[in-house]
């Protein structure tokens, strides 16, 4: 049973689904722009970007403007452009959101290469997390990334995921099976972190 009452706007399936502006220190996450799809192609057709993305290939610009706009329209779907050095850098969501068992899935992608390493996923993830836990009022994330993505699993225990297995052999990418690292957050874990 959720601790806290879910705003009125929110009841159900909200109509609008991407996130508020939301700023940390280092960071902000914003709703995407007409300027955002062409920095996602670029992004795209970078290997060394997409290496541990479900995507491995750039879209025509058309179709990029049509998936962030089925974004912004999903019931189930919370996006936002992430910022931090007065320019866009990547893109963080939580994704397939049961609005009954009160519970979604998340994913992240510091695309500009420039910005790795720099905390600036870590401070998304944590602004993410605070917003569906005390906003949307979900009661677990649930996430995954390849095994051997060191620095993803890095950030996500430091925004308090926990490791709940691995599938073996999960997906196929550059000519061989690879495992994905699973991992969740219950808000009653996360609270407890952040009481005071």
């Amino acid at each position: 049973m959720p601790s806290t009452p879910v705003p009125d706007d929110l009841r159900g399936y909200p109509r609008r689904m991407y996130g508020p502006v939301l700023k940390g220190q280092k960071v902000k996450l914003r709703p995407p722009d007409e300027t955002d799809a062409q920095r996602f192609i670029d992004w795209f057709a970078d290997q060394e970007v997409t290496r541990y993305l479900g995507t491995t290939f750039p879209l025509p610009l058309e179709q990029e403007k049509e998936i962030l706009k089925k974004l912004g329209e999903s019931k189930n779907d919370v996006f936002w452009v992430i910022e931090a050095e007065g320019k866009c850098i990547g893109g963080i969501g939580i994704h397939r959101i049961d609005w009954i068992s009160s519970n979604g899935w998340t994913g992240i992608m510091i695309g500009d290469k420039e910005c790795w390493r720099k905390g600036y996923a870590s401070e998304a993830m944590a602004l993410r997390t605070d917003y569906a836990f005390r906003q949307l009022n979900l009661h677990k994330l649930s996430t995954f990334t390849f095994f051997e993505n060191e620095g993803s699993k890095r950030s996500l225990i430091k925004s308090g995921y926990r490791q709940i297995g691995v599938q073996k052999e999960q997906l196929w990418r550059e000519g061989t099976w690879h495992d994905t690292w699973m991992a969740e957050l219950l808000r009653t874990d996360w609270e407890k972190q952040h009481t005071g």
